[in-house]
């Protein structure tokens, strides 16, 4: 599978076609599974995406690079390696890349969660020959529960809050995460504020045509405010700053998939933890990897090794491969440890 898909220092490159899924270094051509900079690199010169990833792209990219945009299932000829994407539920214009040549199949699937998201299209299963799959939660103890148990817990905490005449802080990673948690909150529990980044990311979602709740933008507001009772959607690394004195009383929750460990909530002094996470959890990895039934599989960024080995011991030619990228914990702002491919 040398000719379609590689490891180099520079990430997953294609040789017959010439071109690098979501690279780790600027390259002239970048296949780009979505939006997020660890995996949308910054100062390629030519970025080939899902059509529901345009604006986010453009939004975060030079208005100099070039861009072209692909609708879900539809594919182009690059080099003789037909290119095509396949939703991954992961975000807005999240994508699976599918490469085939001489009736062989790679699908690398970037980020990718199974389950409903109303704020973009569900993951879909492909089927392929190599399959490159992260395992940022690749744990047992990594389960999620079903959408709607953690939008109520969320909507739940936040009508409490506003009967203690409390604002409520709600820290989620400013593009996909945080609108996600927007689309879930009942806007009859009162107003609803963004961050000066969620903001932008949740604009975005709205040119796209993702349905949003209204909101405003906190840095709109110049005069004194009341602030109880409202909901202010922001970004970890407000938490502790000036920027949160405004608010008066407050209470602080951090939405993320390491919510699911003890000790994770102390470890950011918040109020509360409310697990949510864009990332497959244990269960959907292995259903997500048996639905797609690869011949090798490679596994990427967080608990690798662990996942290899367990699909190894079940028959699979699984491998772990080092893609260098981030994990949600450094999406969500903080550093409770360093993924790079190798069980942590």
């Amino acid at each position: 599978m040398n000719d379609l898909l590689q490891m180099t220092e520079r990430g997953l490159y294609c040789k017959t076609g010439d071109f690098y899924i979501d690279p780790q270094r600027p390259v002239d051509r970048a296949v780009v599974t979505h939006a997020h900079s660890d995996h949308a690199r910054w100062g390629c010169k030519h970025y080939l995406a899902a059509v529901d990833c345009e604006h986010l792209l453009r939004m975060r990219m030079s208005k100099d690079a070039e861009f072209q945009f692909l609708p879900y299932g539809q594919s182009i000829r690059v080099g003789g390696v037909e290119i095509s994407f396949h939703p991954a539920g992961h975000m807005l214009g999240s994508a699976q890349v599918r490469l085939e040549h001489r009736g062989k199949i790679a699908v690398a699937m970037g980020d990718y969660k199974l389950g409903v998201d109303p704020t973009c299209h569900s993951w879909e299963p492909v089927r392929c020959h190599l399959l490159v799959t992260e395992s940022t939660f690749g744990l047992p103890v990594y389960r999620w529960k079903p959408e709607p148990f953690t939008t109520d817990q969320i909507n739940q905490w936040w009508r409490a809050s506003r009967d203690e005449g409390r604002c409520c802080l709600l820290y989620g990673y400013a593009v996909g995460k945080s609108q996600r948690l927007l689309a879930g909150l009942d806007p009859s529990i009162g107003p609803i504020y963004t961050h000066g980044a969620v903001e932008k990311g949740t604009q975005a979602y709205r040119e796209t045509g993702v349905q949003m709740p209204a909101t405003t933008y906190v840095g709109s507001i110049t005069e004194k405010h009341d602030w109880r009772g409202a909901m202010v959607v922001a970004v970890p690394s407000a938490h502790g700053s000036p920027w949160i004195r405004r608010f008066g009383p407050i209470r602080t929750a951090m939405a993320s998939g390491w919510m699911a460990v003890r000790g994770a909530r102390r470890r950011r002094s918040v109020d509360r933890g409310f697990v949510v996470s864009d990332h497959v959890d244990w269960p959907s990895l292995i259903e997500a990897v048996e639905a797609c039934d690869p011949e090798t599989l490679w596994v990427t960024h967080g608990y690798s090794a662990v996942v290899a080995r367990y699909f190894q011991e079940r028959g699979r030619d699984a491998h772990v491969i080092d893609s260098r990228h981030r994990s949600e914990t450094d999406e969500d702002g903080t550093t409770d440890q360093t993924v790079t491919g190798a069980a942590p």
